[in-house]
């Protein structure tokens, strides 16, 4: 069944159980498209950016809405012994005293660039190779706090905050992706601490670890629908590897308004591949984790913890879904918060 499909059939059920300074100056914010997934434009001189494509784009449609409804349980939403250790907002974020930068929506231009000890009222919109940003703080009211352009590569994102500030971004008020990977190769976020954005990090490749992603915030995107909200997503297609590895990925967003996933692993642009989700936390969303659906190869998932603060299942429908247990890939060792394993139903 199509991710769209699910949403659809869940919605249904749904409502039958309810009984009804090597940078270049700023840029200009961009007109919002009529949705937020519109294909990206590269800056040319006098012409404002537009949003970027995410890597995981979500389905066209209402996002009100998942798969079948939750099976019952007596798990407690209580948070547990299982859920310590974990990162949150005393291990991410900047380490060192911060220097105002109230940059907009400034544009990277030289390779090897390092952005450390900034906080920047604004976003980052990177046209070069190797740039790091590090002990920093970002307040965005663009569409990303940080973009990394097509055919760049390196970008590194470590103990910094990145966050919006709601009602004030372009789509129609929302804001989308924290960090969005456009390039041609790997990056690495690690030791982040992220809020508010609807889909806070969008790759298809790159080295997630050790970060706090929190308080997504809901929004109705361009078109009126409500914004899919996903901790992290990816939309398969991918050429390299994508490890997401010991983070605190909470979705706390009702389906009702747009809850996605925890992790979405979707096939959206080609099958998802070549990824590594390990000793991870991970609680929310209208499923927990979608697991990349027929097609998918070499997707690892070892050792997570599925929460239930929010959802006795984790999701609201349940912990996982969209999993092939097919060759090269490998479901080991997942449990619940209160230690009772996780096994999946393959994908339909």
């Amino acid at each position: 069944m199509t991710r769209l499909g699910r949403l659809l059939a869940g919605l249904a059920l749904v409502l039958l159980t309810a009984g009804c300074s090597g940078a270049a100056g700023p840029s200009p914010l961009p007109h919002p498209p009529s949705t937020h997934d519109r294909p990206p434009a590269a800056e040319t001189s006098g012409a404002a950016p537009s949003a970027p494509a995410s890597p995981g784009a979500s389905p066209r449609g209402s996002a009100s809405a998942a798969s079948p409804g939750a099976k019952p349980s007596a798990r407690s939403t209580a948070v547990t012994s299982l859920e310590a250790g974990f990162p949150d907002a005393r291990t991410t974020g900047p380490r060192t005293r911060l220097e105002p930068h109230a940059t907009g929506n400034m544009s990277v231009r030289t390779d090897g660039m390092v952005i450390k000890g900034w906080d920047i009222t604004g976003s980052l919109d990177v046209y070069a190779d190797d740039v790091t940003i590090i002990d920093s703080r970002i307040t965005s009211a663009n569409w990303w706090g940080v973009n990394l352009r097509p055919g760049h590569h390196g970008l590194r994102i470590l103990h910094t905050t990145i966050t919006a500030v709601p009602g004030k971004g372009p789509d129609n008020g929302g804001v989308d992706y924290a960090v969005s990977n456009m390039g041609a190769g790997s990056i690495e976020v690690g030791w982040c601490d992220i809020s508010v954005f609807g889909n806070a990090l969008s790759m298809g490749q790159g080295d997630i670890h050790d970060n706090y992603v929190h308080g997504l915030v809901p929004f109705r995107n361009a078109g009126g629908e409500w914004q899919h909200t996903d901790a992290v997503i990816s939309g398969g297609g991918n050429t390299g590897k994508l490890v997401i590895r010991h983070n605190t990925l909470l979705n706390p967003v009702g389906v009702d308004r747009g809850a996605s996933a925890s992790i979405g692993l979707f096939a959206d642009t080609g099958h998802v591949s070549n990824t590594v989700i390990d000793g991870n936390l991970l609680a929310g969303g209208a499923y927990a984790l979608y697991g990349g659906g027929d097609g998918a190869g070499g997707i690892t998932v070892t050792d997570n913890v599925f929460s239930t603060r929010y959802h006795p299942n984790s999701g609201v429908y349940g912990s996982v879904t969209a999993w092939n247990p097919g060759p090269g890939n490998v479901w080991r060792g997942n449990r619940y918060a209160d230690g009772t394993p996780v096994t999946p139903e393959p994908a339909g």
